[in-house]
């Protein structure tokens, strides 16, 4: 027996199985349809990724009593050779559509992809699906696997996807749009006076922690107007911050907040490092009027 990929028709999301489950019925972990895992690939083309058909969309096999009369050796299998066509077709099209198909999994943030995405328009984002009951929401830190991914996330009710990082002092703020103001971002308000100090640290926050960062999330409401929200206690954060290369900070971050939407953002980041803004300088005091004598 061994593993192979496939992906589901309707969300793109790829599953690993066992050969030994091809044609048993399963939920995608994402839309949770049902789906009838195919036949795992020849050896010839055990790169491509299949993509599974749905439990409605299964052909219905015909019983022993429902068997034409004639003899097997003189009917021609019109229907097994339909399939070999649809099943090449579908491989095919995986393997030419494969960046469109892929997506990050969302079903719970402890499954990690193998490559980050790269950045797309802002009519093209990575969008995350929603269910019912959010598992990517957790205040547990010790749950967390962060996926190795551009994070990803849902903030104030709306899908979250990366388009840009920065780190301003100790200011590191995650943002989606690429103009100003943008639509969605993230701020965490960090103990460190620029960002090279952050670089190689690990920074881990309780939900009990006393006076933690602040965190602030930003959004544009419904006439287009900068909403934000301060959370200043009761959040989980996890954030691993790589090496400086030139002026960029890697790093990989979980945020979870205690908000009623369930805000959350979870995967990597490359911030570019700004130059902290110069300190105020101290208003001159201003001179006295000149007193006159008294006679």
């Amino acid at each position: 027996m061994s593993e192979f990929k496939f992906a589901c028709p309707v969300c793109g999301q790829h599953i690993t199985c066992d050969s030994a489950t091809s044609g048993t019925q399963m939920e995608c972990p994402t839309c949770f349809r049902k789906l009838v895992v195919p036949h795992p690939p020849t050896a010839a083309s055990s790169q491509l990724v299949l993509t599974a058909a749905l439990v409605s969309d299964r052909p219905v096999t015909s019983t022993a009593a429902d068997a034409p009369t004639t003899p097997a050796a003189k009917s021609f299998p019109v229907a097994a050779v339909a399939m070999v066509v649809v099943i090449c077709a579908a491989a095919g099209g995986a393997v030419v559509f494969r960046d469109k198909l892929f997506k990050p999994s969302q079903n719970h943030v402890a499954a990690a992809t193998n490559s980050e995405p790269t950045q797309t328009p802002e009519t093209n984002l990575p969008v995350v699906t929603r269910p019912a009951e959010d598992t990517n929401w957790t205040l547990n830190l010790v749950e967390v696997k962060i996926p190795e991914a551009r994070a990803t996330g849902w903030v104030n009710g709306k899908n979250f996807a990366l388009q840009r990082a920065t780190v301003q002092g100790g200011t590191l703020t995650l943002r989606q749009g690429t103009k100003d103001p943008a639509d969605l971002r993230v701020v965490v308000q960090l103990f460190a006076k620029q960002g090279e100090d952050l670089a190689g640290k690990t920074v881990n926050i309780e939900t009990n922690r006393e006076n933690p960062p602040r965190v602030t999330l930003r959004w544009k409401d419904e006439q287009q107007q900068q909403a934000k929200r301060d959370v200043r206690a009761g959040y989980a954060l996890h954030i691993e911050f790589g090496a400086v290369a030139g002026n960029r900070l890697p790093g990989k971050i979980y945020l979870c907040t205690p908000d009623d939407e369930k805000s959350w953002v979870a995967g990597t980041f490359e911030a570019e490092i700004r130059k902290p803004p110069p300190p105020k300088q101290p208003k001159a005091p201003k001179p006295k009027p000149p007193t006159t004598p008294k006679r």
